[in-house]
């Protein structure tokens, strides 16, 4: 069988397993949901503090009227924490569980080439992570029109590119540990590892403009020119 063959069949395999695991029903609804609360939490906020207010004396908070930039404010904030602390747990065995198996034995030693299952492996989760993130987005967006009138947003492209790009980077720190420690306690804390590496990097202002953190933490910075 051709390696072209190969790839197409792994990454076809890989799809059904991702069915038949519910990884993508889980990614999907979290990131649905993630979608969905950017936008009523900056809508929302304002009323549950002076909510909050009224029921605690003492306490009172006057937080200005919202607008669309908070809810692209809640977007960057939950989907690159609680976004991408979900997408390392649903893709934390996405090498290192066949190979704890020993599943890929038998594939392997009929020919099937490493880097056809390393390739396969990301292609398929790179296509999973896009789609739940461009739900995300999606459900974002339109949230986000239905409350406020969507106004200029410089560099809107690049900002959003750039959390997917991160994104991407975590899948590959997780591929990366998942094949060099053959378990999913290494695939996640050699991704864990780095990703303190990089924050404590970020420390040096010389260095922010180097550090692929920047892919998730700046992006908002983009948006408002």
């Amino acid at each position: 069988m051709s390696e072209t063959k190969q790839f197409l069949a792994f990454t076809k395999k890989e799809f059904f397993e991702s069915l038949a695991t519910f990884r993508l029903y889980i990614l999907l609804a979290v990131f649905l949901i993630l979608g969905m609360m950017s936008p009523l939490i900056a809508k929302l906020m304002p009323e549950i503090l002076n909510l909050a207010g009224g029921m605690t004396p003492g306490f009172n908070i006057q937080m200005p009227e919202p607008v669309m930039m908070d809810a692209w404010l809640q977007f960057f904030k939950n989907t690159g924490q609680m976004g991408m602390l979900a997408l390392v747990i649903i893709f934390g065995g996405l090498m290192s569980g066949e190979l704890s198996k020993g599943t890929l034995i038998n594939l392997l030693t009929k020919g099937l080439r490493r880097r056809t299952v390393i390739i396969s492996k990301f292609v398929a989760a790179t296509l999973l992570w896009t789609l739940a993130y461009l739900v995300c987005l999606g459900v974002c967006y339109a949230y986000t029109a239905y409350f406020w009138e969507i106004g200029s947003m410089p560099h809107a492209l690049l900002a959003f590119f750039s959390l997917w790009l991160f994104g991407e980077l975590l899948l590959s720190l997780l591929l990366f540990g998942g094949t060099l420690f053959g378990s999913i306690y290494g695939s996640l804390l050699s991704c864990l590892g780095i990703v303190i590496a990089l924050n404590l990097v970020a420390i040096v202002p010389s260095a922010a403009k180097y550090n692929p953190m920047t892919l998730s933490g700046g992006t908002l910075a983009l948006l408002s020119g």
